[in-house]
């Protein structure tokens, strides 16, 4: 599998989509140049830039040629990409965790919904939204634009909190939660969100799905596992 990296200096914890130690199958990695999280989700929000698709699609060129037989990315906001993506690589791309919520949401019993955290609720628009396919009245909730997470992403610092992170992300998915009492699960937008998908589950009881367990999916189609006799 082959992931398309962001240019950021932030530190990639185990559980970011874009840390190797988060994988225990291959992965190969390509930084699409100057796609910085100012212009992937600040800058993108309100028009993409023609560079950043370009970007994209050279680092995702580089992985195919590479030998990689699927390729993801590490922004959840790149969906409005996955068209384009798949076109230019012709091969099998998973752009966002959002891709996801489709099927959450399926899983669900009648009246809930699948509600969807983002390190940037202003910025995340209907069409990143609709090219994900995410059901209609799927609620959005955010961090705090002043949280060290959100602030550590977006501002590309070279260090991160995980204590202050953690209890960020509990804190945003408990609002979510009791502002829309209809969720019945969380989709973390956020690719950097991996790491503390397990402390929000617990925190609010809710089934809460990653981009890690996105793409573990995603590539268990690319190279499904053999089983033997015992």
């Amino acid at each position: 599998m082959g992931i398309i990296v962001l240019d950021t200096r932030f530190p990639r914890i185990p559980g970011d989509v874009g840390a190797r130690a988060s994988w225990p199958f291959p992965v190969r990695f390509a930084v699409a140049r100057g796609a910085t999280p100012e212009a992937a989700v600040l800058r993108g929000a309100r028009r993409a830039p023609p560079a950043l698709l370009e970007a994209v699609i050279e680092a995702g060129r580089a992985l195919t040629a590479a030998g990689c037989a699927g390729v993801a990315t590490t922004c959840g906001f790149l969906s409005v990409f996955q068209d384009a993506l798949a076109a230019a690589l012709e091969v099998p791309v998973a752009s966002s965790s959002l891709m996801q919520a489709r099927l959450v949401a399926a899983t669900l019993p009648p009246g809930r919904v699948p509600g969807i955290l983002t390190v940037s609720a202003r910025s995340l628009t209907a069409a990143h939204l609709r090219a994900a396919d995410v059901p209609p009245g799927a609620p959005v909730g955010g961090l705090d634009p002043r949280s060290a997470f959100a602030r550590t992403l977006l501002e590309d610092l070279p260090e991160l909190d995980r204590e202050a992170a953690r209890a960020e992300m509990i804190r945003a998915a408990r609002a979510l939660v009791a502002a829309h009492p209809r969720v019945g699960a969380l989709v973390l937008e956020c690719a950097n969100m991996c790491p503390y998908a397990a402390d929000v589950a617990e925190a609010t009881g809710l089934p809460t799905h990653s981009a890690h367990d996105f793409l573990t999916w995603f590539h268990a189609g690319l190279r499904p596992p053999r089983f033997r006799a015992p």
